[in-house]
């Protein structure tokens, strides 16, 4: 299982937040790029970044932020917030990103991401992020139709390298993963799934690595990582 320690940029600063909600966030460091490094020194085989801003907006807000972290490390990252063309994403794959996450539009637009898959192979994941049972979409401020599975479904045989799954109703809040979540979607597919909302403890990993049928990828680490309720050689090791 592969971790990926988060990075959610917000006004050009590292911060955290409560179920996606902007005007909850914590600054853990005003510079990303310091921990980006951080990261990457800890042992993190990769960086999950995400523009918060962007997101809401539709457009990179914090690019400036994201060029300093690709600067930073030479671990692989994965980026996601306002990436919604394919210029976007020709941009930030130029630019050094090795993972485009693209969710709103995968909802709105799906054929952008079958097209971006044919041309970026292994270089496109598609996120999911799930309220209420429903798939959420800019930046999480409005809610779709559609359920994750029927989303997640349209992208089966496009080439997309992951399915980002995020609990929103868990994201920030330090309850723990909903394993069964997690773990229905990756047997609904084939396409690897990476975990994401609610992560506490170590437990939580080992719980989702535990679990029987097709396994869990990658699960995305935020606020534990932060607050030191993980530490990262426990993490990378109850991975491994």
């Amino acid at each position: 299982m592969i971790l990926y320690p988060a990075i959610d940029l917000k006004d050009g600063q590292c911060v955290r937040v409560l179920h996606g909600v902007l005007d909850t966030a914590t600054v853990f460091n005003t510079s990303p790029a310091d921990q980006a490094r951080q990261w990457a020194n800890a042992g993190f085989p990769w960086i999950h970044v995400v523009d918060l801003n962007g997101a809401v907006e539709g457009k990179a807000v914090n690019a400036d932020a994201v060029e300093a972290i690709l600067e930073a490390v030479s671990v692989p990252v994965q980026l996601g917030g306002g990436i919604r063309t394919l210029a976007d994403m020709e941009r930030w794959i130029d630019k050094g990103v090795s993972r485009v996450i693209l969710g709103t539009v995968a909802v709105r637009e799906p054929q952008i991401v079958v097209e971006a898959a044919r041309r970026w192979p292994e270089q496109i994941a598609v996120s999911v992020d799930v309220r209420g049972g429903k798939v959420a979409v800019q930046g999480w401020t409005e809610d779709s139709d559609l359920d994750a599975v029927t989303v997640a479904k349209r992208f089966e045989d496009a080439g997309v390298a992951a399915l980002i799954i995020t609990d929103i109703e868990r994201d920030g809040a330090l309850t723990g993963f909903n394993v069964d979540v997690f773990g229905a979607m990756a047997d609904a597919v084939d396409i690897p799934v990476i975990a994401a909302g609610g992560l506490a403890s170590v437990a939580d990993i080992e719980k989702l690595r535990a679990r029987k049928g097709r396994p869990i990828a990658g699960a995305v680490l935020g606020r534990a990582l932060y607050t030191g309720a993980i530490q990262p050689g426990e993490a990378i090791k109850a991975a491994a």
